[in-house]
Parts: C-alpha cells; structure tokens; sequence
C-alpha cells in the first residue's frame, strides 16, 4: 500500500529580526505558526553567550529548540493541529501552551528568525512548499526591531541597544546564511507573490543547494 499523500505543506518564513516577518505572515491571510514560541528557556546549560560578553546570544540557532519547531510543522502537515508553547521573550520562559488548529488549510507559513535552520529538513521530510528569508535596508531594519522591542518591553533597554547595533552591523551576513540554507531572499511583494503561488499550487519546492 502507497504513503498516504501529505494533505498540508509549510512555506517556511525566515529574516532578520525586525525585517517584517509577522507583518508579512498576517497579511498573506495564511494560518501561521510562531516560531519564535520555541526558544529554549533561560537558565538552559545550552545556551549560547555573545562572544567576549555576559549575554545570552538570542540570535544564534542553538539558543532555539529545532527538533521540536520541526516535529510541530509535521504534526501541523499530516493532522491540521498541534500543541504550540507560550513564550515570552521578556522573561525566557515557557508561560503555557496553545492547540494550534488550522482544519484542512492546504498551505500555512512558519516565521522566525531561524526558519531557514529547517529548510533541508522540511524538504526532506516531503513537507516544504517555499522558504523566503525577508530583507530590507539594515538600518530600516534596525529602527523597526527597536520600536517593536521597547513597545513590547521585551529586554532591557541597554541590552536592545546592544543586540540592535549588533545585528544592523550583522544583518547582510545573515541574510547570506539563511539564503544558504535554501530560503530565497526578496522584498515583501515578491514574497507575497510567491505566497500567493504557493497557496495556489503553482511554486515549485526550493531546490537543493
């Protein structure tokens, strides 16, 4: 007897933080899975430190749990729903759990910063319809990522400046690695094309590199 077709596939958004993922991920009009809620929690022995400083490197892929963002994308593709954890960035901790039901839905995005880390995986695993890594002027970039991150209270003050200044110096590097990874950079109307083709059926699945 032949596999069961997947009913559901992911488009897998990556991007600097700041770059606009969320915001491009509502607009589509695509259920979404965060992938942010993943992090690991603070006082994890496995977490990164910034080089030559006390601070948790949030930005580097082992400071995030990738075994279970991938096993809750396949859930998502095979079942239309799984258990998603609460995290708040503010304090690094798990505050609970949510079930994440997206029915029938033939396509669903999931965003963060470290999405293109499951490109091969996702493809592998037959469920990857596209990857997209956002980018935009680094300093555009590093004004959205700083409103955002007081607004929301998320750090302190002299850390954010800290990681901004860092990352806007950092963001073509990053831009590079994940489009490395297999997630095709472009601006927001391209990538909400290539949504729109996605849903549609009409996208081929990222290629190998």
């Amino acid at each position: 007897m032949s596999p069961q077709p997947i009913p559901t596939r992911v488009v897998l958004l990556a991007g600097p933080s700041g770059s606009g993922k969320s915001y491009l991920a509502a607009a589509a009009g695509l259920p979404v899975l965060r992938l942010d809620d993943f992090y690991k929690e603070a006082g994890d022995p496995s977490l990164p430190l910034v080089e030559g400083s006390s601070d948790v490197d949030w930005d580097s892929p082992r400071s995030w749990d990738a075994d279970t963002a991938v096993a809750a994308i396949v859930e998502l593709c095979r079942t239309g729903r799984t258990d998603v954890p609460v995290y708040s960035i503010a304090s690094s901790s798990r505050t609970g759990a949510d079930r994440l039901d997206i029915g029938r839905t033939p396509l669903f995005v999931a965003e963060g910063i470290f999405a293109a880390e499951l490109v091969a995986r996702c493809r592998e695993l037959g469920v990857l319809a596209d990857a997209l890594c956002l980018r935009g002027r680094p300093s555009t970039t590093f004004r959205r990522r700083l409103l955002r991150d007081l607004k929301e209270g998320r750090k302190s003050v002299p850390f954010l400046l800290r990681r901004g200044w860092r990352l806007m110096r950092a963001e073509r590097a990053i831009v590079a690695r994940q489009t490395s990874l297999g997630a095709h950079p472009c601006a927001k109307p391209e990538a909400l094309g290539r949504l729109a083709a996605a849903a549609a059926g009409r996208h081929r699945t990222p290629a190998a590199r």
